[in-house]
Order: C-alpha cells, then structure tokens, then sequence
C-alpha cells in the first residue's frame, strides 16, 4: 500500500462479505444497519445485513443497476432493461419515476444521486440501445426537480455512469465509460443546471475495465472504481491510489454505523475495506 493510501485505508485487508452472484452493483448502505444491492445478471435487489446474511428483496427488477435514496427514504433504482427509474414507495409498490423525456423514451439508466433539495440526478447511457431503438441522439444526465418535472442537465458526456456530488453540492461528477477513460466535472448552480464542463481526472490505464461507480467522503476525495481497482483522488483530480480487490469492482458505497465501511460491488462479490474519513451519507 503507498503512502498515499495508508493515510486513507485504516487496514489494507479487505474482507469479502458476500458471493455467489452473477454480477454486483449498486451498492446502498441504509441507516437501519443493512446494504442493498443488486446483482443484474439475475435482474435481483438483495439485502445483506451483518451476521444475517443475504435476502432477495425484489426480482425482476428489468437489470436493476444504480440506486440511491430520495430525501423521503424512498428507494430509487434504474432499471436498465425496463429503460425507466423506478421508486419504491413506503408500502413497497414500485412506481415510475422517470420513463421518458419530452415525449422521449429513456435509454438505459444507469445510475442516480439525489441532492439536498430533492431534485435526482440520473446517467442514461444509449450505446448499449439498438440504434433503431434510440430516441434520444445523445447520452444525457437527466434531472427530476423536486415537482418531478424531467430535464436534460447535459448532453456533453459520450457515455456517462457513476455520479457524485462534492461535499458542499456546488460540483458534480460523473464518469465517462467508453474510448475517453476520465471522470467529467460540472459546477452546479442553485436552480440545479450545470456549466463549466471539464476534465476532473484521467483514469487511463492499460489494465482491464473502465471508470464506474463513484462515491465522496467527507474530505472531499473521489473513489471511483475503474482498471484494476478503485481509484482514489484528491479533490484537485490527482490520483492517490487505487484500492485491489481480489475481483474487480464496478461501483462502491460508503456504510457501517459510522459511514467509515467502503462497501466494493465486484463482479461476483460484495468486499469491504475500513477507511479512515466518513464517506457522504445518500440518505
């Protein structure tokens, strides 16, 4: 481990909590003291509670992916396959929250983050539509205000995935999956649109896989899981380290009762590794 690392790990080892899936992702810690994730390939939400073990919480979710929460403690997941974000409700019924755009059908949501002032961000993708299929030309970040009216925030992304805000909300952002291997960064203002796209950090690298999932702690510092591992950066866009897992991982979440559990989604497991700064809460 550099030393880089050792100031943001507090132990190297990272435990491996939970196996036997076909492909993991969006990981959520929720304050009750349980992780929700999924496992696409299955199209499942689980629940993974220490000492517990695993619960299917929701099958045919239509390749569930990202989730986070809305300010109400309702759950939100995109689902790729159905092409909409969806929101469980507190009785459990599971309604739309986003299908479509101006009279447009979505693409494959990715992944979501929710701001303080209720509004959700979400990534949708549209190389993995046919393209006779596509109904949108470009692969936007989307916004639901708090009315719930659905906005275009950008189009500037070639193929956007994970998304975080910074500590203070003012910047957001978001991972480019394909042929540029960087994370974008935008300023956000206070009505929720985004100006000043940049480059925020280069994760080129020769190993395999690709920048995915991201989360920030506190600090302000990025982790977003990318070629062969989960790549650490400061909030200048230099990178710090990358944290090995023994399968690579394509999203991660902070948790535990003190949000210090860096929960890892890779392909057939869930890890764990303890951090030394609390990560932001999505709840």
């Amino acid at each position: 481990m550099n030393e880089a690392l050792s100031t943001i790990l507090e132990s190297p080892t990272v435990e491996r909590v939970a196996t036997g899936f076909g492909f993991t992702e969006g990981p959520l810690w929720h304050p009750d003291g349980f992780l929700y994730f999924v496992d696409i390939r299955r199209s499942h939400l689980l629940r993974w509670q220490p000492g517990e073990g695993i619960e299917v919480v929701r099958e045919n979710t239509g390749e569930g992916n990202g989730l986070t929460f809305d300010r109400q403690g309702r759950l939100i997941m995109c689902e790729g396959g159905n092409r909409r974000v969806s929101r469980t409700e507190a009785d459990g019924s599971v309604v739309t929250l986003a299908d479509r755009c101006q009279g447009k059908r979505l693409n494959r949501p990715n992944d979501a983050v929710c701001r303080s002032d209720g509004s959700i961000y979400f990534t949708d993708p549209g190389m993995r539509v046919p393209p006779e299929e596509r109904e949108f030309d470009s692969s936007p970040v989307f916004r639901v205000a708090p009315d719930g009216a659905i906005s275009t925030a950008t189009a500037e992304c070639e193929y956007p995935d994970g998304l975080a805000f910074s500590p203070d909300e003012r910047t957001l952002y978001v991972a480019n999956t394909r042929t540029r291997m960087f994370i974008h960064a935008f300023d956000v203002h206070p009505d929720g649109s985004l100006t000043n796209h940049r480059s925020f950090a280069s994760m080129s690298s020769p190993e395999e896989s690709v920048p995915d999932g991201m989360k920030v702690d506190i600090q302000g510092r990025v982790f977003c899981t990318g070629p062969g591992g989960t790549w650490v950066f400061d909030p200048t866009g230099t990178h710090l380290g990358t944290i090995r897992t023994p399968e690579l991982p394509a999203n991660c979440a902070f948790g535990g009762s003190d949000y210090r559990t860096l929960f890892l989604t890779a392909r057939t497991s869930v890890y764990a590794v303890r951090v030394k700064v609390p990560g932001i809460k999505a709840f």
